[in-house]
């Protein structure tokens, strides 16, 4: 079976609070049923999402995974016409008691689109030559065209 998955890293940060507030919810859930309040802010630290899509049967799914367990109901992949490459910033807000910030990072994201203007989006990173592995892989598999928008001008691969 030929299948592609990629989930979303998690900052170290998220996995520390995460791991240490399901031990404390679990060691506090053995004294008082106010530990399932910490147990599930760690469970929630601990999802990730992502997305896999199986080349042979043509299906696609969004999902999300916690300690091994995948849920997302798989859909048919629909007719992807590019793959795009392109650059693009993430924000992300950042609370401190009553205070935020955003923080932004610049990444590049590899993209299916289809119905000429919905998207898929199937990988992220910070480095350019692993956005491109990864989209020539998954446009070999679809014969699929690659669109390099990296640069202020697109071109077609």
């Amino acid at each position: 079976m030929d299948v592609y998955i990629f989930k979303r890293k998690h900052l170290l940060w998220q996995y520390i609070l995460g791991i240490f507030a399901v031990i404390a919810g679990v060691l506090a859930l053995i004294r008082d049923i106010k530990g399932v309040v910490p147990l599930f802010i760690g469970g929630y630290l601990l999802i990730e999402n992502g997305i896999a899509i199986n080349f042979d049967n043509k299906t696609y799914r969004s999902f999300r995974s916690i300690f091994g367990i995948t849920i997302g109901p798989w859909k048919p992949l629909p007719n992807i016409e590019y793959i795009s490459v392109f650059k693009t910033t993430e924000v992300t807000t950042v609370w401190a008691s009553s205070a935020s910030t955003n923080v932004s990072r610049a990444v590049i994201k590899v993209n299916l689109f289809y119905d000429t203007n919905k998207k898929i989006e199937v990988y992220i990173t910070k480095d350019t030559n692993t956005a491109f592995d990864r989209a020539k892989s998954i446009a070999s598999k679809l014969n699929i065209d690659i669109l390099d928008a990296t640069t202020t001008e697109s071109k077609w691969l």
